[in-house]
């Protein structure tokens, strides 16, 4: 039987979609080999097997989905977008350095590279059923312009929701950390900025289209003060909390050098532990540090392609699950995951955690369908309004056309998605509005995108060559 939100919508324009294979991601992982979705305005008002039902009002288009999936909108759960304009260098780096040969680039960015970067970035995600996605920026060089409000007007245009995890760095190489000494800001001056953030664009009701999260950047590049304050400045704000955690072998070692102990337990001693926490990466994870995050219900964002490209190695996802800690998926930035997408982490997520301990037990496709979107908006706090198909969630849905040739020998809808080549997108909405259609953009013009992207690459690349 089909699922209904409340019957007082007569009013609202309908979007209707029929004859399509949908794995709803709900609690019970509900499929239907052919069924339909009714969207009014920018909710989700039934959905369920066969045709949808008939009588409907202010049908505004009508949708028939033959030989497509629709799954729900995918969630990226950390990225660095101003990484764009600064792809395919360093690529023989671990993560220390490549840290140490791109701070100094990154160090010059300003507030237009940064919007062409949020565009290209941005728009290769959404080109691939990316709805939601969460942006952690920390550079903040001086004198660079207002790069949130940059960031934040360049994503609008592009139609999806974002979660800008507003970042800082204060620990330069004279205090013993990674970034050049200019392109940290003072510890008041992060706390300050990140508040900022905050008070102006944070918007916490039903279907925002922006949240911000305080995100103070890794151990590395960060002071305790700043950890300590910054987590008391987030629950203060109500806001969520981000950082990157136990990314690496030399993260580790460096934590127990400066702090004498893992990059879990000092989390912990900050305050960075609990259910309005997620962390990137999470590569090198005892048993212990998965039970505390489990305790704590402190989320991860498991970034595969970006683990490997700097080697990083294979973090324990399968344990984590079993553990109850929340997981989403992410791309990284994009000069250490050049592809920029995330419907291709599905298939690497599950290819690469097969490499681990659990063999092919570690992941399976509904798994990793789980990983990017359910999964996503566990660790960002959106279940209530995205990551499943369920009536009176807001309208977040993608329809990948599996019917050609990439595709049409899988049987299996949800296998082909994430086992075969990554599928073109007929349609993607975002609050019920389309921000794909036939694999394209339709809010702004991916050519101008591409040219001034190059554009502002190749001049940040003339400044950081001049010094």
């Amino acid at each position: 039987m089909a699922a209904s939100a409340s019957p007082d919508s007569a009013v609202k324009q309908r979007i209707v979609i029929e004859n399509a294979a949908i794995a709803t991601v709900d609690a019970d992982d509900t499929e239907y080999a052919t069924g339909h979705i009714v969207v009014a305005d920018n909710i989700i008002e039934s959905l369920g097997a066969g045709k949808a039902p008939e009588g409907l009002e202010n049908v505004v288009r009508r949708i028939d989905a033959t030989g497509h999936l629709v799954t729900p909108g995918l969630i990226n759960t950390h990225h660095h977008f101003y990484q764009w304009i600064t792809r395919g260098l360093a690529t023989d780096h671990n993560l220390f350095n490549w840290l140490v040969a791109l701070y100094p680039t990154w160090a010059r960015i300003d507030a237009p590279m940064l919007a062409a970067a949020t565009q290209g970035s941005l728009g290769m995600m959404v080109k691939g059923g990316v709805t939601t996605a969460s942006d952690h920026h920390y550079v903040f060089p001086q004198g660079s312009g207002d790069l949130v409000g940059a960031e934040l007007a360049a994503a609008a245009e592009i139609g999806a929701r974002i979660t800008l995890a507003r970042g800082s760095m204060d620990r330069s190489e004279k205090d013993g950390g990674l970034p050049p000494d200019f392109a940290v800001e003072t510890t008041e001056g992060a706390l300050l900025g990140t508040e900022e953030a905050i008070d102006k664009y944070h918007d916490a009701s039903f279907g925002s289209m922006v949240h911000i999260a305080a995100a103070p950047c890794s151990p590395f590049s960060i002071s305790t003060e700043l950890l300590k304050e910054g987590a008391k400045l987030a629950r203060r704000k109500g806001v969520r909390m981000h950082t990157h955690g136990s990314e690496t072998v030399e993260e580790e070692k460096f934590c127990h050098e400066l702090f004498g102990m893992g990059p879990t337990d000092y989390f912990e001693s900050t305050g960075w532990l609990g259910d309005d926490v997620w962390m990137a990466h999470c590569v090198h994870m005892n048993d212990s540090d998965i039970a505390a995050f489990a305790r704590t219900k402190t989320g991860v964002a498991h970034c595969p392609s970006s683990n490997a490209r700097l080697a990083a190695g294979i973090a324990r996802v399968p344990d984590m699950l079993a553990a109850g800690v929340p997981v989403g998926l992410g791309v990284d930035g994009t000069a250490s995951n050049e592809s920029g997408e995330l419907h291709t982490e599905l298939r690497n997520a599950l290819l690469i955690n097969r490499l681990g301990a659990h063999r092919e037990a570690a992941l399976n496709a509904r798994k990793a369908l789980r990983l990017g979107t359910y999964g996503g908006a566990q660790v960002l706090g959106r279940t209530d309004e995205i990551g499943s198909l369920e009536a009176g969630k807001l309208a977040d849905l993608v329809l990948w056309k599996l019917d050609t040739l990439a595709h049409s020998s899988i049987a299996d809808p949800v296998t082909a998605l994430v086992f075969g080549a990554a599928a073109p997108v007929t349609l993607s909405l975002v609050n019920g509005k389309p921000v794909v259609e036939d694999n394209h953009l339709t809010n702004v013009d991916e050519d101008a995108i591409a040219r001034t992207a190059r554009a502002e690459a190749q001049r940040l690349a003339r400044i950081a060559a001049e010094g």
